[in-house]
C-alpha cells in the first residue's frame, strides 16, 4: 500500500511541478530525484539539503492533501522497507545452487542466515516479549551487558534503546567489571545479558551477582542452561549455527531489533520526543556528514 502511494505521490510531483511555485518546484525536483534520502531525513535536514525552509517542505506537504510534513514523508520511508520479501520465494538462492562453487557457497551461507533468523524470531514468544517489556520499562535501572564479540550486539541495543528507554545503561563502563556497576541493584533493576558460547566469564559472574540481588533477569544465548546458579526471569533462545566456525549473530540482532521496536511503541509521544530531540543534536552538532547542496532550478 505504501509503495503504491509513494508512486503516486511521484507521478503527481513530475507531472505537476511546472505548475509550482519555485521554492515547491525545488522541493518536487529533489523527491523526484532522492526518494531514498526523503524517506530517511527529517525536515530541518532535507530543508538544508534542497535550499528551503522547514516552512516550505510543510507547504509542500499540504499541497499534496497531508496535514503535515511526517505523513508526506511517511509512504517515502516505509518504502524503504521490504515488506513482501517472504512472498517472493527463494528462486534467487536456487539460481545460486546451479552456479559456480563460489556461487554455492554463497547459497549455503545465504540459506543458514534466513534459517537462523525465523528460527530465532520463531521461538519469541508474545509472552516472552510482554514480560520482558514489562521488567524493562518498570525498572529503576535497566542494565545490558555483553564482552568480546556479543558487545557490538549489547552496544547498538543501548544505543538506540536508550533513546526511547532513559534508564538502559550499557555496562561495564570505562573499562571496568559489569559487577562493579551492579554493585547497588536490586528487585528494583533489570540486566539484560548477551552471551553465547563459549559464554564470558565476566558475563556469568553478572547474570550470578544479579540473580543473588533480586534483580529480573533477561538472558538472550544460544541456550536455557549455560551455567549453575544462573535462573533468568525471560529468556530468548537464538540460533547461532553457522558455516565458518564462528556463531552466526543474525537472529540475535533479529531478536533485539524486534525489542527495540517494542520499546519504542511502548515510548509512545514521549519516545518519539526524545527521538528527535537526539536527531536534532546530533544535526546541530555536526555528527553527520552532509552532502553539498542540490543546485537550484532556475526559472
Amino acid at each position: 500500500m505504501e509503495k503504491n502511494l509513494k508512486t503516486r505521490l511521484l507521478a503527481r510531483l513530475k507531472t505537476g511541478i511546472n505548475d509550482l511555485p519555485p521554492q515547491l518546484k525545488l522541493i518536487a525536483k529533489y523527491v523526484i530525484d532522492h526518494p531514498g534520502d526523503f524517506g530517511i531525513d527529517p525536515i530541518r535536514l532535507s530543508a538544508e539539503k534542497i535550499g528551503v525552509s522547514p516552512n516550505s517542505l510543510v507547504r509542500m506537504a499540504q499541497k499534496m492533501g497531508f496535514d503535515g510534513f511526517e505523513p508526506f514523508r511517511e509512504p517515502f520511508r516505509q518504502a524503504l522497507v521490504t515488506e513482501r520479501e517472504d512472498q517472493m520465494g527463494e528462486d534467487w538462492i536456487a539460481q545460486l545452487d546451479q552456479g559456480d562453487n563460489f556461487s554455492r557457497i554463497q547459497s549455503r551461507l545465504a540459506r543458514n542466515e534466513i534459517n537462523i533468523v525465523s528460527r530465532s524470531l520463531r521461538m519469541m514468544s508474545q509472552d516472552k516479549i510482554k514480560e520482558a517489556l514489562c521488567h524493562m520499562t518498570q525498572a529503576r535501572n535497566c542494565y545490558v551487558t555483553a564482552t568480546r564479540s556479543s558487545y557490538a550486539l549489547a552496544y547498538y541495543f543501548h544505543y538506540v534503546g536508550r533513546m526511547a528507554l532513559p534508564s538502559l545503561q550499557l555496562i561495564p563502563r570505562h573499562v571496568g567489571s559489569a559487577v562493579d556497576e551492579l554493585i547497588n541493584a536490586d528487585e528494583g533493576d533489570c540486566l539484560i545479558a548477551v552471551t553465547f558460547a563459549p559464554y564470558s566469564a565476566e558475563t556469568i559472574q553478572s547474570l550470578r551477582y544479579a540473580c543473588s540481588r533480586g534483580a529480573k533477569v533477561i538472558l538472550i544465548s544460544d541456550s536455557e542452561m549455560i551455567a549453575p546458579q544462573i535462573d533468568p526471569d525471560v529468556i530468548f533462545p537464538i540460533t547461532t549455527q553457522s558455516h565458518h566456525y564462528f556463531g552466526c549473530y543474525g537472529g540475535a540482532m533479529a531478536v533485539l531489533e524486534c525489542l527495540l521496536g517494542h520499546l519504542v511503541a511502548a515510548g509512545g509521544e514521549d519516545a518519539q520526543k526524545r527521538i528527535s530531540d537526539y536527531e536534532a543534536i546530533r544535526e546541530d552538532t555536526g555528527a553527520y556528514w552532509k552532502a553539498p547542496r542540490a543546485p537550484r532550478i532556475r526559472t
